[in-house]
């Protein structure tokens, strides 16, 4: 069945593009408002230099059937993230769904390469963008989450808890930003207890974002057509609304208090709720990994979508 969030105020922070997009649309589809912040906006681009604007974000979340608010905001700037909640307490008087997805390091990874050797100013960039971001937007929203029981907090990571342990991700910078995303869901699950609140952190599979679909030459339309480039991302890629599914379902679940402090994945709660991607699949992609990529096996979708 599908969520019903009619009545619910969410906060995606970092909603422009990716992950954060896609999880804004979502909540938009359960009848949602969602306030979606970042920097880039039709009167200026951010650094990334990419054409979406939070203004497109916020207008597919209202043709989804919810009501999407753009907001033009740095979240490494506190003064600018208490403005935002104060002025969502003001239109709203309530928080109900925060989804920290603030990353901004696509263009700062060092694939492989050694802490002594990899740009330091990039990688300690890495860190503020992905971490800085979270807790500055948690500190200025929670008090607000607070007031009700049944908020929810997630965590947008890279990698489950269980993989991410197990495995080196990238660089060390890399693989530090996302350990402590995954830290930072657990950490605040204890604090966010009491109240009745819940976080978790939420990593989707290997996702057809903008950036990813100009990498491998293809399009949403189109994306099948990567596999004679990476056969692995045709066999497993899913949409960024996909990952978004999983937060509504995670907002709509009555026990989702359960769940807090946890790591989950999209294809995992999509087995769990039942909910689909776009093209009615439910691909698993961190199974997938571990059983045919890392494996080294060759892409071969059966049973994993």
């Amino acid at each position: 069945m599908k969520p019903d969030l009619s009545g619910r105020v969410a906060l995606v922070a970092g909603a422009t593009r990716g992950a954060g997009r896609g999880t804004a649309v979502a909540l938009g589809e359960a009848g949602a408002t969602v306030y979606c912040t970042g920097r880039s906006t039709l009167g200026r681009r951010s650094d990334y230099d990419r054409p979406e604007t939070i203004e497109e974000t916020a207008a597919l979340v209202s043709a989804a059937g919810g009501k999407g608010i753009a907001a033009a905001v740095d979240h490494l700037q506190p003064s600018e993230v208490e403005a935002l909640v104060r002025r969502i307490d003001a239109e709203q008087g309530r928080l109900d769904i925060l989804v920290n997805d603030i990353w901004g390091g696509e263009r700062r990874i060092e694939w492989n390469t050694p802490v002594w050797a990899h740009d330091l100013d990039a990688g300690l960039r890495m860190l503020h963008t992905g971490v800085d971001t979270h807790l500055i937007t948690s500190h200025f929203a929670l008090p607000l989450l607070i007031r009700r029981p049944g908020g929810l907090v997630v965590e947008m990571t890279d990698g489950t808890r269980e993989y991410n342990t197990g495995h080196y991700r990238v660089s060390v910078f890399y693989d530090l930003v996302k350990a402590a995303v995954l830290r930072l869901a657990y950490s605040q699950a204890e604090e966010l207890r009491k109240y009745g609140c819940t976080a978790v952190a939420l990593t989707p599979g290997w996702m057809r974002s903008e950036m990813m679909l100009e990498a491998f030459g293809v399009t949403e339309a189109t994306w099948r057509d990567a596999a004679a480039v990476q056969p692995h991302f045709a066999a497993i890629s899913e949409s960024p609304r996909f990952v978004g599914r999983a937060v509504a379902a995670l907002a709509a679940d009555p026990g989702a208090l359960d769940r807090s402090g946890g790591s989950f994945s999209s294809g995992g709660l999509a087995r769990e709720y039942g909910f689909t991607d776009v093209d009615g699949s439910q691909p698993d992609c961190w199974r997938y990994l571990v059983e045919v990529q890392d494996a080294g096996l060759p892409a071969a979708a059966a049973g994993y979508r």
